[in-house]
């Protein structure tokens, strides 16, 4: 074996012991879709160079992942200094071998050769997009807005057949439909790890195809997608308006159904509110079960929030947590972000955390959450509380339920609103200001005599406030 040869055997050693450390600190997904991709090229002069076939690649191990690397490689060879990672081909593919070998008992791996590179390995969620560990359904928090969509991406994952073939989950940002998606793929590689599954975002998709017509490998894209198991594309609404990519989703979609292999798709909106998209292809979208995530309620919101302290083995009281449920209603990623800035001060500052310091530290997320309450919405809102038909408020009726509403929208009005009295007036069937001054009047009397009334008025003002 002549000194070439040895050096090189030497990289390749030094690369393999540093990735099973890697594996170890960083844990086996993050290293199966970054760290695996790259290839081990030279050592000289105290700089360890690595090939990545992708500039996406590069660029985003250069900038997650290059401490946790250059640690790793100088706990084997003391005379690495710094790492780097350029863009070029990868000829020896045995320089990955022991990426693979990781995922021994995880599944097949097998890889697909794609516009002349290997850009799909089965087993690291297949070279497409990686999956999350800590989304699971273990750490999926259920509650009334997404139980249905729950139960049904949970019942695909017992059967080996294909059922509601399509699920389609769908839903507004950061409500869920991500995280349930890669629970899917973690519970069927559980289940059935002799499945090939594939989950992919509409983007990725719309990209490889794309790229396929470039290289003129239409066959291998074809062969990718439409032999596998299980297909998961995560937000269909960006395949809207792009034809050619709609054309090959449609037939993609026909032969897997065709085969009773299981289609998983989420978007933004139902499939019958999809725009651009066509009529033939939202009828298949629609076929099987069609599940809705709603915005999560104050209990849902605060159940998120208690398991995500405990998983940080935080402490955080809990008036702290229901204000945060209470005032971050937008959506989950964003309460979440909340949470974890406060953690953050807690702990790098040393702050005790109470409400005050709360409102100090998210202020901005607080602000941009403010719900503004309209004269209309508290109208509504009054008439389905009580009952009664919206004209009846903004009439002259003068019957006793009627005038009781219509006295607690007025109050509610001047309490939530920056309307002037006589504007209110004129949302109320063009009543004048001293109209409603006798009304705001009369409910703070009767919700001095009369807790019922109290209690009407605390309700209604926490539904406004979201």
């Amino acid at each position: 074996m002549n000194k070439i040869e040895t050096k090189d055997r030497l990289i390749q050693e030094t690369w393999k012991l540093a990735l099973a450390d890697l594996t170890k600190s960083c844990g086996l997904a993050v290293v199966n879709s970054w760290m695996s991709k790259l290839s081990p090229a030279s050592n000289l002069d105290g700089k360890f160079v690595f090939v990545s076939s992708t500039s996406f690649v590069c660029d985003n191990v250069k900038s997650r992942f290059y401490n946790e690397i250059l640690s790793a490689i100088q706990s084997h060879d003391s005379s690495v200094s710094s790492i780097d990672i350029v863009v070029g081909s990868n000829e020896n593919d045995d320089l990955n071998t022991f990426g693979n070998d990781l995922l021994e008992g995880h599944g097949n791996n097998q890889s697909c050769s794609f516009g002349g590179s290997k850009v799909f390995q089965q087993d690291d969620q297949y070279g497409l997009s990686a999956l999350d560990p800590k989304f699971t359904f273990d750490t999926f928090v259920v509650g009334k807005p997404n139980e249905f969509a729950y139960a049904a991406a949970k019942r695909i994952c017992e059967s080996d057949d294909a059922i509601y073939n399509p699920l389609f989950l769908y839903g507004g940002v950061g409500l869920g439909k991500t995280h349930l998606m890669h629970a899917v793929a973690w519970e069927v590689r559980q289940n059935f790890p002799h499945k090939k599954v594939i989950y992919i975002s509409a983007e990725k998709f719309m990209f490889l195809f794309v790229r396929s017509l470039r290289h003129k490998d239409s066959i291998a894209f074809k062969e990718m997608f439409r032999n596998t198991d299980i297909l998961m594309i995560d937000d269909v609404q960006f395949i809207c308006g792009k034809n050619a990519t709609q054309e090959e989703f449609f037939h993609t979609f026909n032969v897997l159904v065709d085969n009773n292999k299981q289609i998983v798709l989420s978007a933004d909106k139902s499939p019958v509110d999809l725009e651009d998209v066509e009529a033939r292809l939202k009828s298949r979208m629609g076929w099987g079960l069609v599940a809705d995530i709603h915005p999560a309620n104050f209990e849902l919101r605060l159940g998120i929030l208690q398991t995500k302290v405990q998983e940080s083995m935080a402490v955080i009281p809990e008036n702290v947590l229901e204000f945060l449920a209470m005032k971050i209603t937008s959506n989950i990623r964003e309460l979440e972000g909340a949470l974890n800035r406060i953690i953050a001060h807690a702990t790098l500052i040393g702050r005790n955390v109470t409400i005050d310091m709360a409102k100090d530290v998210i202020r901005d997320i607080l602000r941009s959450n403010e719900k503004i309450v309209t004269i209309e919405a508290i109208q509504r809102r009054v008439c389905e509380f009580y009952g009664i038909k919206q004209s009846e408020i903004l009439s002259s009726n003068r019957k006793k339920d009627i005038t009781n509403a219509r006295h607690v929208a007025m109050y509610l009005s001047k309490k939530m609103t920056t309307n002037s009295l006589p504007e209110i007036g004129r949302k109320f069937g063009g009543k004048d200001h001293a109209t409603v001054l006798h009304a705001v009047k009369r409910v703070n009397e009767k919700m001095n005599s009369d807790s019922s009334i109290a209690s009407d008025i605390e309700i209604l003002m926490k539904t406004l406030e979201g």
